[in-house]
C-alpha cells in the first residue's frame, strides 16, 4: 500500500501526443514539446478534461503551449525574489517568524503557471545545513514544507526529517503546501497519516487547488482523513485567466470546500514568472471578483487575496471593499 501512489504517479501523461489523444484534440498547432519543465499530468486529472475542448480550465493549467515562448520584460525567472532569499541550497527566508524548507524539486505535476519551474534545485541529499540554520535561528516559529512538492518525499524520509525537527524547541509548526492529493489522494496512506501523531509539531496542511473540476470524493475522503487528525486543512488558489478568473467558478470553489470542512486561505495574483504571461488577470477585475464572493459567500468562506512582491516583508493584501 505504502508504494501504490508511486505506481500511480509513474502512469502520469508525459507525452502531448498521446494526451492529444486522449482528449480528442488536434494539439499540434499549439503545443510545444520544452526540454525543461516538461507535460507532467496525473491521470486522475487527464480522466477530468472535457473531450473536445481547448479550453478546458484543467487541460489549460497543464498544457505547454507555443505562447509560453513569448518574452516580456515584465516576466521573469525568479518573479518572487527566491534567489535572494536563500540561506542555504534548500533554504528560503524571506518573512519573519517563518522560513521555507525546498524538501524537494519534484512534483506529482507541473502547472504552467508555476513560479519555481526555472529555479535551480539542489541535488545533494540531506538537510544538514537547514536543521543548523533553524537551529540557529531562535526567531523561527513557523517552518513551510514546499518544493517542488514535499509530499514527493517517501514517508521514511518525511518522519526522519520531521523528528529533526521537532528536537528545535522554538519551532512549533510545520506548514505543508501541496498539490499532490488534486492528483494522487492516494499518497494520503495510514503511514503518511501517522506522520502527524508523531511529532509535538503542530501541524497545517494547505492544499493548492484552483477550479472546482479538480475536486472529487476521493479527494475529500482523503482530506477528512488528515482533518481527524487534528490538522487544518486550508486551500491556496492563483487567479488564473480562462480558468477560474469568474465569480461563479471560485463560488463555487470555495463553496464546496467550506462544505468539506475545509477554509479557503489565499487567493494569489499571479506571480510573474517567464511562460505564465497568458495566465495573468488584471488587479482591478480581481478585485471585482472578490466584491462579488462577499455579496454572495460567507466570511470564512472568502480567502485573503494577496500578491508577493518581491523584497516585501510579508505577502501584500490586495485591498477590495
Amino acid at each position: 500500500m505504502s508504494i501504490e501512489w508511486r505506481k500511480i504517479q509513474a502512469r502520469n501523461v508525459t507525452d502531448w501526443k498521446e494526451l492529444a489523444e486522449f482528449v480528442e484534440l488536434d494539439l499540434q498547432p499549439i503545443i510545444r514539446s520544452p526540454r525543461t519543465f516538461p507535460l507532467n499530468l496525473p491521470r486522475r486529472l487527464a480522466e477530468k478534461i472535457e473531450k473536445g475542448n481547448v479550453e478546458d480550465p484543467i487541460l489549460r493549467q497543464f498544457v505547454p503551449l507555443r505562447i509560453e515562448e513569448k518574452r516580456n520584460p515584465l516576466f521573469r525567472e525568479d518573479p518572487v525574489g527566491d534567489m535572494s532569499a536563500q540561506k542555504t541550497p534548500k533554504m528560503l527566508h524571506k518573512y519573519f517568524g517563518r522560513a521555507l524548507l525546498l524538501a524537494t524539486g519534484a512534483c506529482a505535476m507541473h502547472c504552467r503557471f508555476c513560479f519555481r519551474q526555472h529555479f535551480a534545485y539542489a541535488r545533494s541529499s540531506g538537510f544538514e545545513k537547514e536543521l543548523m540554520y533553524v537551529r540557529g535561528d531562535p526567531t523561527i516559529s513557523e517552518l513551510i514544507l514546499s518544493g517542488g512538492d514535499p509530499l514527493s518525499l517517501g514517508d521514511d524520509a518525511l518522519r526522519e526529517l520531521m523528528a529533526q525537527l521537532a528536537t528545535i524547541p522554538h519551532l512549533k509548526r510545520l506548514r505543508w503546501h501541496t498539490r499532490f492529493p488534486i492528483g494522487i489522494p492516494e499518497r494520503i496512506t495510514e503511514s503518511f497519516l501517522s506522520l502527524f501523531e508523531s511529532t509535538r509539531l503542530q501541524n497545517v496542511f494547505v492544499l493548492h487547488c484552483n477550479h472546482p473540476k479538480e475536486l472529487d470524493a476521493d479527494i475529500f475522503f482523503a482530506l477528512k482523513r488528515i482533518l481527524k487528525c487534528g490538522v487544518p486543512v486550508l486551500t491556496s488558489t492563483v487567479l488564473l485567466s480562462g480558468v477560474n478568473d469568474n465569480t461563479s467558478t471560485l463560488h463555487s470553489l470555495f463553496e464546496t470546500v467550506v462544505d468539506h470542512g475545509i477554509i479557503p486561505y489565499c487567493l494569489s495574483q499571479l506571480d510573474r514568472v517567464q511562460g505564465g504571461q497568458h495566465f495573468e488577470v488584471a488587479i482591478e477585475k480581481g478585485v471585482q471578483i472578490m466584491e462579488e464572493l462577499r455579496k454572495s459567500l460567507p466570511g470564512y468562506a472568502i480567502p485573503k487575496y494577496i500578491q508577493e512582491i518581491a523584497g516585501e516583508k510579508c505577502k501584500t493584501l490586495i485591498p477590495h471593499r
